[in-house]
C-alpha cells in the first residue's frame, strides 16, 4: 500500500508538470493585459449591456481570449489590437468566439478614442468577417453595422414551445426575428431556454411596436451562452431593415425590454445600419495571465 501511494503521488506530481509545461508552451510569459468594463446603449452605471474590451499589443492564442471571456462572465468580451491606422478585433461570449458583435464593438471604440487615439474622430475595426466603424456625433457615438435581411418562414412548434406564444410573423437568417403584437408582449415573455438552446441559429430576437418609441425589443441567445442579451447591437442589424420598410422611417427610436434596460437610435443607410449610442465605463484594470 506504502508503495502503491508513493507510485500514485509521482503519477500526480508527474501530471502537474506536464500541465505547467503545456501552460507554459502556450504562454511562456506572464503577460499584463489591460482591460475596460463598460456599460453600453445607456447614460448609467448599471444599465445597458455590459462589454468587456481588452488591449492587446500583439494577437495572443485563441484558447486565452475564450479564457479570459469565461473569467469575465460578460455578454461578450472584445479583443482588440492596433494594426496601423485601424485596430483589429474579435469577440467571445463566455462560451464561444463569435462572427459580430454590435455593443462589445461601441465599447471599444469608446476606448479608442477616448484612452487611447485621443485625436481621432473615427476609428475603423477590421474583423475576420467585417469592416466596422465607430465615430463620434455630438454626445453619441455612432456605429455602422452591416444591414441583414430576414426571409419570411413559418415558426416551427419547437419555437413556440420555447417562447410560450405564437408570433404573428417569423422570420429568418442567422437568427430567428419574431414579431408580436404589443410592447407588453415582449415584456411579459418568459421563455424556456432549453428548448431554444436546441434551435438551429444564433438566437431569437423578439419585437413589437413600442409605446414611447418606434419598436421593442429582446433578445435571447441560450444556444451561445448567453440566455438573454441586455441589448444587442447586432440584432438591430436585422431589425432595422424590418421596422424601417414597416414604418416608412429611415431614422427610428428603439428600446430593448430586458431588466437592465437600453435605448438607440437607429438609421437605415440602404446596405449599412447606423446606431448611435452612449457608453459608460464601469471599470478599467489589469489581467494577470499567470
Amino acid at each position: 500500500m506504502t508503495n502503491f501511494t508513493a507510485i500514485a503521488s509521482t503519477l500526480l506530481d508527474f501530471c502537474r508538470l506536464l500541465y505547467t509545461f503545456k501552460e507554459y508552451l502556450l504562454n511562456p510569459f506572464p503577460m499584463k493585459l489591460p482591460i475596460y468594463q463598460l456599460d453600453v446603449f445607456t447614460n448609467n452605471i448599471f444599465e445597458g449591456n455590459p462589454a468587456g474590451v481588452v488591449v492587446l499589443d500583439e494577437s495572443i492564442d485563441s484558447h486565452l481570449m475564450q479564457a479570459i471571456a469565461s473569467e469575465n462572465n460578460l455578454p461578450e468580451t472584445a479583443f482588440i489590437n492596433k494594426e496601423g491606422d485601424h485596430y483589429k478585433i474579435r469577440w467571445f461570449t463566455p462560451t464561444v468566439e463569435v462572427d459580430l458583435c454590435g455593443h462589445a464593438t461601441m465599447a471599444s471604440g469608446h476606448v479608442v478614442l477616448y484612452f487611447l487615439e485621443e485625436k481621432w474622430e473615427e476609428v475603423t475595426f477590421q474583423s475576420a468577417k467585417y469592416t466596422l466603424t465607430v465615430r463620434e456625433e455630438g454626445d453619441y457615438l455612432a456605429m455602422k453595422l452591416p444591414s441583414a435581411q430576414s426571409q419570411p418562414t413559418d415558426a416551427s412548434d419547437e419555437l413556440i414551445r420555447g417562447l410560450k406564444k405564437k408570433p404573428v410573423e417569423t422570420y429568418k437568417s442567422d437568427d430567428y426575428l419574431v414579431v408580436y403584437e404589443s410592447a407588453r408582449d415582449i415584456a411579459e415573455m418568459e421563455p424556456d431556454f432549453e428548448i431554444l438552446s436546441k434551435l438551429e441559429c444564433r438566437g431569437i430576437i423578439a419585437t413589437a411596436p413600442g409605446v414611447n418609441t418606434d419598436f421593442v425589443s429582446r433578445f435571447f441567445a441560450p444556444a451561445i451562452g448567453v440566455n438573454e442579451d441586455p441589448v444587442t447591437g447586432s440584432a438591430h442589424s436585422k431589425l432595422v431593415p424590418y421596422w424601417s420598410q414597416r414604418l416608412g422611417k429611415k431614422e427610428l427610436h428603439a428600446e430593448q425590454l430586458s431588466s437592465r434596460g437600453g435605448k438607440m437610435i437607429a438609421r437605415d443607410l440602404g446596405e449599412q445600419v447606423e446606431l448611435l449610442g452612449n457608453a459608460r465605463v464601469y471599470l478599467q484594470g489589469q489581467i494577470n495571465t499567470k
